[in-house]
């Protein structure tokens, strides 16, 4: 029961994380925030965890486990309704657009308004008050606004004080009350689910990444844009407080759990006779158990904590692990964290469409790869040595396989003043003043703007002012605008709303790439459960719990934090384009120079690999000769043990012999009284 409860809870807490990173380019668009602070967001989850995680796992260890888990679903619960809280508070999500909404309205401006000074004048503040009244309330009400992501923030840290208590607490838990061959398979049964939990975590950002942000509170009809423009925001805030009733029914169970359970198998004393116990509490076969002290005060434990963790941390062995992982997971956060805004930059996929994939596709590979390194653990009999190679070549075939990603390219998007000049020219460009040429030099236009058109020459325009269209017809998404000076020398060819789908190169390599990663996922997560295992067993069991609650302190502070942070920064300075605040500033990026960006993503992810391997040679060592040593010391102790018990057994003997001599000297004189 409390393997199926952990495995719920793991579930929960895992579909909640991966829900957050599939709505990293909705938040970003929503809020008008760059990658980097994104990065923020996410990586408060680990500030939450980083506050209690160490106290939690060295007290709570020794207290009532299931109801500490408990306790902490319920916070993971009430820190996710807090994080869809701001969509209720801030006013309706606003875009910027050129379209009418209405066939009767009256407000129609000149997309490229033409002649003389005056009446240019005239027009542009025409337009400047429609803009006004559209995209700065009064008291430019949307700068306030835009702070609601603290909540969001704040939601997150709550998150991760309440996971905290989960692993570290859960997974000791297990092992203290598992038989020792059945550990490793209940470990990989539990990792395995806190797998699938992503799978339906991606799927509903899928599904609600294709609802409109507003649904329910705007006419549909007046949206005119869809799920593939840079500028659409779905409905966040849904999935969040449908994690949070999830999680919510998580922490029930935990309630009604025991503080302890007995020692299932040949192992447990109650098997065994009272003469045994005590050779049983000794026993190898239980070195690694650590039962709970009912008894110990919790002053005696804060005295304790120093020294126990002086003693951890003196353990070369667990050093090295520890900044291996750190590095690895520095690797693998950052890229899981990027990879559906990856897709969608990258290969021109909807938001909606990439997290999907993930769902479906990668997390899965992932679950069955975590699964089935725990049952070759079990099947192999696996020793620690065994698991650190089997991780190792696990990781180093994966890494091998991802340096075929560089190879997976794509063209950047043909936009016009960005990506190429409006001569059709190859070139990149990082000047906004490019935006601009003879084609549109009659036109007053703002190069700040973000309303893509798609004019007839397959060629993306960033506006139907930079496009030199003059007049439009239609409304909302069948708006057509037409006279576009820049799209046709005659200016007579016309542009649709919305950016150009050129991706007919991305279309024939992504099925490769999905293939890829796919592969790369599974051969990776093969190597997880047997990594974990050497965690627990490379130290000793009276710091399996201080251990585990560390090593997550340190993963988390080192590789959960900043990894989300500078990996957003490095993906920002690839971009193109910049959307623009409403109130002024720099927002949300529209579009990445393609090649930068996958130099930067994957050279940084793979890079990151390459150093930990360079970690491993000498922490193999150091595990080669721990072994050794502990096999000597178990020789001379069992030496030793033996010869105790021989000399125990001899003095008993003595003892017996003694007491049959005087026995029989005693029954002597009785007999001779008898006599006398």
């Amino acid at each position: 029961m409390f393997l199926v409860a952990l495995s719920f809870a793991y579930f929960t807490k895992a579909l909640s994380g991966s829900y957050m990173k599939s709505t990293i380019t909705q938040l970003e668009r929503r809020f008008d925030i760059p990658s980097y602070l994104i990065g923020v967001i996410d990586g408060s989850f680990e500030i939450g965890n980083l506050l209690v995680i160490a106290f939690v796992s060295y007290f709570g260890a020794k207290l009532h486990r299931p109801k500490i888990i408990a306790m902490g679903c319920v916070l993971m619960s009430i820190g996710t309704f807090i994080i869809a809280l701001p969509h209720f508070i801030i006013g309706r999500y606003e875009f910027e657009t050129s379209v009418r909404w209405a066939i009767n309205s009256t407000i129609n401006p000149s997309p490229c308004p033409v002649g003389s000074a005056a009446d240019l004048a005239q027009d542009v503040g025409v337009k400047s008050t429609i803009k006004l009244f559209v995209s700065f309330p009064p008291g430019c009400e949307g700068e306030s606004n835009l702070s609601m992501w603290i909540y969001v923030l704040l939601g997150n840290v709550l998150r991760g004080i309440g996971e905290t208590p989960v692993q570290p607490l859960g997974i000791s838990y297990i092992d203290d009350f598992a038989s020792e061959e059945n550990a490793a398979l209940y470990v990989g049964c539990v990792q395995t689910i806190s797998v699938v939990g992503p799978v339906f975590g991606y799927l509903l950002g899928s599904l609600c990444a294709k609802i409109y942000v507003d649904i329910g509170f705007v006419n549909m009809e007046t949206i005119s844009i869809t799920p593939a423009d840079a500028r659409w925001v779905g409905a966040w805030w849904l999935g969040y407080l449908i994690a949070g009733v999830i999680t919510l029914l998580s922490a029930i169970p935990f309630w009604f759990l025991p503080r302890s359970l007995p020692i299932t198998g040949h192992q447990g004393p109650a098997q065994c006779t009272p003469e045994r116990t005590s050779f049983i509490k000794d026993s190898p076969l239980l070195q690694h158990k650590y039962p709970v002290d009912e008894h110990t005060s919790f002053i005696e434990m804060a005295k304790d904590f120093i020294p126990t963790l002086r003693t951890l941390l003196g353990n070369p062995v667990y050093l090295i692990y520890l900044c291996v992982t750190i590095i690895q997971l520095n690797s693998l956060i950052g890229m899981v964290t990027y990879k559906p805004k990856y897709i969608e930059q990258h290969f021109r996929q909807s938001a909606s469409k990439a997290n999907f994939l993930m769902g479906v596709i990668n997390i899965p590979a992932v679950a069955l790869g975590m699964f089935s390194g725990g049952l070759l653990m079990k099947r192999l009999k696996l020793n620690i040595m065994g698991a650190a190679r089997f991780a190792f070549g696990t990781s180093v075939i994966g890494y091998l396989l991802s340096l075929l990603f560089f190879a997976m390219s794509c063209d950047n998007a043909k936009i016009a003043g960005v990506t190429l000049p409006y001569d059709r020219l190859d070139g990149i460009s990082y000047d906004e003043h490019s935006l601009f040429a003879a084609c549109n030099s009659d036109c007053v236009c703002s190069g700040s703007e973000w309303d893509p058109v798609c004019g007839e020459n397959g060629i993306t325009y960033v506006s139907p002012c930079l496009a030199g269209c003059t007049s439009s017809a239609g409304y909302g998404k069948n708006t057509v605008f037409s006279n576009c000076s820049c799209v046709g020398v005659a200016g007579n060819f016309t542009a649709s709303t919305g950016q150009c789908h050129n991706k007919d190169n991305c279309d024939r390599m992504f099925p490769y790439f999905l293939a890829l990663s796919v592969i790369t996922s599974f051969i990776i997560s093969l190597g997880g459960t047997p990594g974990y295992m050497l965690l627990i067993r490379c130290i000793k069991p009276q710091l399996k719990s201080l251990a585990l609650g560390f090593h997550a302190l340190a993963t988390r502070t080192l590789a959960g934090i900043p990894a989300p942070i500078y990996f957003g920064a490095i993906i920002d300075t690839t971009c193109l384009k910049w959307g623009q605040k409403r109130c002024g500033g720099i927002g949300a990026c529209r579009i990445y120079n393609t090649t930068a960006y996958r130099i930067a993503y994957l050279g940084l992810t793979l890079s990151l690999r390459t150093i930990s391997f360079l970690l491993c040679v000498p922490g193999f060592i150091l595990l080669r000769r721990q072994l050794r040593r502990e096999e000597r010391n178990a020789v001379h102790g069992a030496l030793a043990n033996g010869g105790t018990e021989l000399e125990a057994l001899r003095k008993e003997e003595f003892v017996i012999s003694n007491s049959d001599q005087s026995q029989r000297t005693s029954d002597n004189s009785t007999e001779r009284e008898t006599r006398l």
